[in-house]
Order: structure tokens, then C-alpha cells, then sequence
């Protein structure tokens, strides 16, 4: 007899995903609605034991599309979790600093500082993460390495679970990214910067900052890969075992909202402008004319093969507890079954 649960609880990082579309246009609460399952979001939960799933993916009955760092960091200390699918939808990444920095090339880097934000280590500091990828895939493309450049650590005393109602905040949902990054720059602490995304371009448009390295659509998927590139979709083992037909039924709706994004672009792009709070115009500039066209799932090797590349980055870089094989994390069927399916 199949289980049902009660409950089943979602969640996605502010960026563009056809999950977050799926859930704005209503289709995953439907689909769980046929079988009488409440859904509820783990981000907008009161109980922070409840959001910090979004990071550790430790409840039962729940999915995941979003940055890949904290689930790779998560089946790093022994979740019990799945890879089912990842969308790669390029992005502005870059490392920019101020006009007066002397800085105009990435060899002007060499012996300057770089600054990353370190957050509290209370689940994973993915944007430390992400920052320090950056600067790696920056440098590379002109043959240097990290230990050419000044890392400077911004200490920062804010934890990626943000307190709902936290009055720092101004009555919005969170604080801007790389809000401590760029105070640090405008203070002369550091020389130099990673920003990305919708939100990164809009910031370095606001305080006129100057592009050193812009790698978001470099041909070499190894250079543009990070928590962005490719957005995993994830869902934790009891789902898939106990109710595969639910999570055959989730991938359904996921493919279906990435072809409905592909033939409705200006709706797709005010959406993903809502999902990560910022304007359709920034959407439009950090992603590309055709970000509608990216939004499909996928589990090609390519694809997997690249997160393969990032985990051992992270692992070589300390941000994993433990190394595994992202091939075995991998379950391929029910993405391979929805194929089918739709085919015939």
C-alpha cells in the first residue's frame, strides 16, 4: 500500500528555475492536491529547525531546486538524499573592483586583495564558496592560481537563516548578497570582488564598478560552473523510495513549466524577476534574451560530469566533510520514465 504523507515541503533559492515557475503557476500544489497532500514551503516557515532544510535537506518528504552547494554538502555527511535533475541556465559572473583600483586586467590582480564574506558555520558558507570558484575560474583563464592574489576575509556576523521579521532587514526578505563584499570595497579593505547573477549586475550598475573578469558564458562549462551552474533538483531517499510515482509526477510538472517558459518569454522573465527580487531588465542582462529557452531538467553526462567537477572542487577546497561519487548520487529513472512517458 502506497504511503501518503500528510505533508510534503518545497523549496528554491531566489533564482531562475522552472520549480519556481511550476510553484507560481500553481502546478505543484494541484499535483499534490489530487492526492489530498498538503504542500508548504520550508522557507517561509516560522520554525528555523524547519528552515534550515533549505540547506541541510534533513526533512522527510521534501525537494529541493537551487544552488548545488548545500546539497552536495549535505550528501557529504551522509544524507540520505537524491539527485533526480539539474537545469543550466548561464549567468553574469564576474570579478569587478572600483574605476581608481590601478586594476584593469586579471594579471593586475597578482598581490592585490580579494575579498570574501565569511558567514557563521552553521551549515555551509556557500557564498564563500561561490566567491572563492570565481576567483579560481577567474585566474585560471590567464594561467595564475589563488596563491597569486591576497585572500582578505570580510567577518560578517550573519547566518544564511535569516530570521523571519529580523528588523535589519527593513521589512524585506533577506539582505542583498554581497552587501558586506562591496561596503568592504568601498572602504578600501579589499581591491577586488566576485559578484553574479541579476542581483551582481544590479549592484555593480548602482555603484559604477568595473568589470576585471566576466566568465558567466565562457565556452568551458569547467570555467562557469558553481552553486548557479547547473541548479540541482534534488528530493530526500524516503520520497523516492516510498512514493517514486509522486516524484515521477514532481518532473512531470518541472518539464512542463520549462516548456511552458519557453513559449511564453515575457511572463517567464517578470516570474524569474519575482523569484529573485529584482527587475525584469537586470533579469534580462545578467541571463540573456533567450533565459526563457534554459529552464528545461536534465541528467545528461555533460551535465553530470560537471557537478562531478565542482564537488571536488569544494572538496579540495574544504567545504565537504567527506568526498562520494555524484554518479552514484544520481537516480536516473524517474527523469528517464517522465521521457517515456511523454513520448508516447
Amino acid at each position: 500500500m502506497a504511503v501518503n504523507p500528510a505533508t510534503v515541503w518545497y523549496t528554491r533559492c531566489p533564482v531562475p528555475s522552472p520549480l519556481g515557475i511550476a510553484v507560481r503557476l500553481g502546478w505543484v500544489e494541484e499535483l499534490f492536491a489530487r492526492e489530498n497532500i498538503a504542500v508548504q514551503s520550508i522557507v517561509d516557515s516560522k520554525d528555523r529547525s524547519v528552515r534550515e532544510s533549505h540547506f541541510n535537506h534533513h526533512l522527510a518528504w521534501s525537494f529541493r531546486q537551487g544552488g548545488s552547494i548545500p546539497p552536495l554538502r549535505a550528501r557529504s555527511e551522509g544524507r540520505e538524499t537524491r539527485l533526480v535533475a539539474l537545469t543550466w541556465t548561464d549567468e553574469f559572473q564576474a570579478v569587478v573592483t572600483l574605476p581608481t583600483s590601478g586594476i584593469s586586467s586579471t594579471k593586475d590582480l597578482v598581490g592585490r586583495r580579494f575579498g570574501v564574506a565569511r558567514r557563521p558555520a552553521d551549515i555551509v558558507d556557500f557564498h564563500r564558496a561561490t566567491a572563492l570558484k570565481g576567483l579560481v575560474s577567474a585566474l585560471s583563464l590567464e594561467g595564475l592560481s589563488a596563491r597569486e592574489v591576497e585572500i582578505v576575509e570580510i567577518a560578517t556576523n550573519e547566518s544564511v537563516i535569516v530570521p523571519v521579521g529580523d528588523p535589519r532587514l527593513f521589512g524585506l526578505r533577506r539582505r542583498l548578497t554581497y552587501s558586506h563584499e562591496i561596503a568592504a570595497l568601498l572602504r578600501g579593505k579589499v581591491d577586488a570582488i566576485y559578484v553574479k547573477g541579476a542581483e551582481g549586475i544590479s549592484l555593480a550598475n548602482l555603484f559604477g564598478l568595473q568589470v576585471v573578469s566576466e566568465f558567466g558564458f565562457h565556452p568551458d562549462p569547467r570555467i562557469r560552473i558553481n552553486t548557479g551552474t547547473p541548479r540541482t533538483l534534488t528530493v530526500d531517499d524516503t520520497f523516492l523510495r516510498e512514493r517514486p510515482d509522486l516524484v515521477r509526477g514532481l518532473l512531470g510538472e518541472v518539464v512542463r513549466a520549462g516548456e511552458w517558459a519557453a513559449n511564453h518569454a515575457d511572463e517567464t522573465v517578470r516570474i524569474i524577476a519575482q523569484e529573485v527580487l529584482t527587475s525584469e531588465e537586470a533579469v534580462l542582462a545578467a541571463h540573456g534574451r533567450d533565459v526563457h529557452r534554459t529552464l528545461g531538467i536534465t541528467l545528461d553526462a555533460p551535465f553530470v560530469d560537471a557537478i562531478e567537477s565542482f564537488k571536488d572542487f569544494l572538496f579540495e577546497w574544504g567545504f565537504l566533510e567527506s568526498n562520494f561519487s555524484v554518479r552514484d548520487w544520481v537516480a536516473a529513472e524517474p527523469l528517464a520514465e517522465v521521457g517515456l512517458s511523454r513520448a508516447a
